[in-house]
């Protein structure tokens, strides 16, 4: 009692002497502010001093050191209000810490026992009047309210402080409360509105991606958006009649920014599912792969602005746009600037959704796999130029003198492969692309008060080759195998060698059946949970990943109960859950056996946009490889997760490279001013925020990604005392 009551006049004390300072100190909201530009008018910490950087804070966010636990990263962007940090530990935890001094304040567990609870969180939104003051963060499949001060629930809101967010998606599938949800990003608030996105399967189980609001003060739902149209909505027409009771995703899983003065939420949505193939979803498919602007109150359809037709490439719109405004033809306009993961940038007039640069609509390929109808053209913005190279010529190959084995093997996969342009529809015999993942991703991108546009990106060739799922499945050796096939096989390939995800062949080695269990019920990072599987077929999974199946499994269908066609449906079958005939079946990531991406560097870059002109100011590697250094080869570039920081002392922050570095830039010139060893990997985005005059630079460093090890700590950066 004596330490609670300790605890609660550090806050209130805390709260007390903040609540006035100047505008500007903290970092209210994901991205920085309600327009999600990740800028800081700070500038304390500046090209002068940044080389003096010291770690002012770290806190361990690991929960129970994870002891027999497989390690969990941490995607958080924390927010700071009246100099109290807020973020998620990687367990989805809830914190509140001194932002001074990184002391916890309190802890908030949703809740141990809760299904879907091994999602991924990349941020929370915060809500004040007066005196109540509350955290909502998503954790599974819920959305929680949390006293700000206390860490307590807040029980009038929902169900004693939280709502399911399966709420107003109830139809025509079975078992809905079974089919896997969550939010990855926090939504965005305007004044008792909280409006959210959400991340659902992108198997044939997928849920809609509707766009959806809710009271803040008590979790009632107040409108949907039908991201998937129904009869009578807008976008009905370029879908078959019945897709929206089959047909899932087209989600806004990456986040949304808000223009608190016209009341407009701005956001970009994802592909429908499946993604590679899309037989039964005949049409354009609004209003997947859009730029979307709504009224807040009401949801109503301001405008929409589509980027891919008929997706057949997993196009998600992968980060929330920016609000910014530009000089075009000489005055200034507000617009929304959208940068993808093919490496485009968009920059659309805020009120009218029309592009400020030119951007064409040309003919693409149409040959296609059996029953498919990708359509006859796609979108091609002619400025500013892109981020990435938009499809992998001969040219493009690794270099033939500094890697010999890689282009060697490059090259002969290249010649094996559909090649050469961008929207080549996905094949049996293999097509090579780029931009699956890479290009911008779900970090963003940050716009200073100049309207240069600093973004991050990855160049990562893709593989894909897809399999006919009916044959697939008469070649599988049990039922294990077949429910493996339908179920897994789209991310994890046929061959099971992952690409993009993680490599099955060996995961005994790594996984007991009790953790092949969970991860199944429970989902971990961006795999869904299979609930809606019995459990029969789930452990058939498992005995089939371990290589422990008994003569049962092996011959096919001895001890399934009557539910158990439900995980393994003939190929091609249309209803809910939809089995595609075609499948991504090996493929992914297009690395060489040093793990190095199959094409010439750069591999990663960080770029500076004049979105006024569209011209590049610069362009500099993002990240380099020890090995090749010691070589003498140039700085190359890795693959990078995680966004930028810009701030008004001439500085870009960012961290989210294989070199497991935290980078300062120059914003004028991309030069390298300042870097710090991390002792985990931070593959999250940096805030910064000033206490008492202080200024400081925070990220989270949770390790894991591509195998790195575990992390779990928040890092805070601050000038020497003696230097201020």
């Amino acid at each position: 009692m004596r330490k609670t009551f300790a605890v609660l006049i550090v806050l209130f004390t805390l709260a007390g002497c903040r609540r006035n300072v100047r505008e500007g100190t903290d970092w209210p909201a994901y991205g920085g502010n309600k327009a999600g530009n990740r800028y800081s008018t700070l500038a304390q910490i500046n090209l002068r001093n940044v080389s003096q950087l010291k770690v002012a804070w770290m806190y361990d966010a690991r929960d129970g050191g994870q002891a027999g636990k497989q390690p969990r990263e941490i995607e958080c962007q924390p927010i700071v209000v009246h100099g109290i940090l807020y973020g998620t530990t990687p367990e989805l935890k809830l914190f509140a810490l001194d932002a001074a001094t990184g002391r916890q304040l309190w802890l908030f567990n949703p809740s141990a026992k809760q299904q879907g609870y091994n999602s991924m969180n990349r941020g929370v939104d915060y809500w004040e009047d007066g005196d109540d003051r509350r955290i909502l963060y998503p954790a599974g499949p819920n959305l929680y309210a949390v006293d700000a001060m206390t860490g307590q629930p807040v029980t009038g809101f929902g169900n004693n402080g939280k709502v399911d967010l399966h709420t107003g998606l109830e139809n025509d599938r079975y078992g809905i409360k079974d089919l896997a949800i969550t939010a990855t990003s926090p939504g965005v608030i305007y004044k008792d509105i909280l409006v959210m996105g959400s991340t659902v399967s992108e198997m044939g189980d997928a849920l809609p991606g509707h766009i959806r609001a809710f009271d803040v003060r008590t979790g009632k739902l107040l409108w949907i958006f039908h991201t998937i149209p129904q009869p009578g909505d807008a976008g009905y027409d370029t879908w078959p009649r019945d897709a929206y009771k089959k047909i899932g995703a087209a989600n806004c899983w990456a986040g949304l920014v808000l223009d608190d003065k016209r009341g407009v939420v701005y956001f970009g949505t994802g592909a429908p599912a499946v993604d590679f193939y899309g037989g039964t979803r005949t049409g354009m498919n609004l209003f997947a792969d859009c730029i979307i602007a709504l009224d807040v109150t009401t949801g109503h359809l301001k405008w929409y602005y589509q980027l891919t037709h008929h997706d057949l490439w997993d196009n998600d719109i992968p980060c929330p746009p920016n609000l910014v405004t530009v000089m075009h033809n000489g005055k200034k306009t507000d617009a929304v600037v959208q940068t993808t993961k093919d490496g485009l940038i968009y920059v659309l007039d805020r009120d009218s959704g029309a592009a400020l640069f030119p951007v064409e609509e040309r003919p693409v390929p149409t040959t296609s796999l059996p029953g498919e109808h990708p359509w006859p053209t796609q979108r091609f913005p002619l400025k500013p130029a892109p981020l990435t190279r938009q499809f992998i010529s001969n040219a493009d190959l690794p270099d033939s003198v500094l890697f010999p084995d890689s282009y060697r093997w490059a090259r002969q996969q290249y010649s094996e492969l559909q090649h050469g342009q961008k929207f080549m529809p996905p094949s049996l015999q293999g097509t090579l692309y780029i931009g699956i993942s890479g290009g911008a991703e779900w970090g963003g991108s940050a716009v200073d008060t100049g309207g240069v546009l600093y973004q991050n990106v990855s160049e990562m060739p893709w593989k894909v080759r897809m399999v006919d799922l009916a044959t697939s499945l008469r070649e599988t050796t049990s039922r294990g195998n077949a429910l493996y096939v339908t179920n897994c096989s789209v991310c994890h390939g046929v061959d099971r060698k992952g690409g993009g995800f993680p490599n099955l062949l060996h995961v005994d080695e790594r996984l007991s059946a009790a953790d092949i269990s969970g991860i199944l019920q429970n989902g971990r990072g961006r795999m869904p949970p299979f609930q809606s599987l019995p459990e029969w077929d789930r452990n058939s999974i498992i005995q089939f990943l371990l290589n422990k199946e008994g003569k049962a499994e092996r011959n096919g269908m001895e001890g399934k109960d009557e539910h158990s066609d439900k995980g393994m449906l003939d190929a091609g079958n249309t209803g809910f859950p939809y089995v595609p005939p075609y499948m991504r079946g090996s493929g992914g990531k297009f690395r060489d056996s040093s793990g190095y991406p199959g094409l010439r560097p750069p591999w990663g870059t960080l770029n500076a946009v004049d979105l006024n002109s569209g011209d590049y100011v610069w362009r500099a590697p993002l990240g380099e490889y020890p090995a090749l250094k010691k070589k003498g080869i140039p700085a190359t570039g890795t693959e990078n997760s995680g966004g930028p920081l810009a701030t008004a002392g001439g500085l870009v922050f960012i961290a989210g490279t294989e070199d497991e570095k935290l980078r300062a830039f120059d914003s004028h010139t991309g030069k390298v001013v300042w870097e710090y060893q991390l002792p985990y990997g931070a593959f999250a985005t940096p805030i910064t925020y000033s206490v008492d005059g202080r200024q400081y630079i925070a990220i989270a460093a949770g390790g894991v990604r591509n195998n790195h090890k575990p992390g779990g700590y928040y890092i805070a950066f601050a000038l020497p005392k003696t230097d201020l």
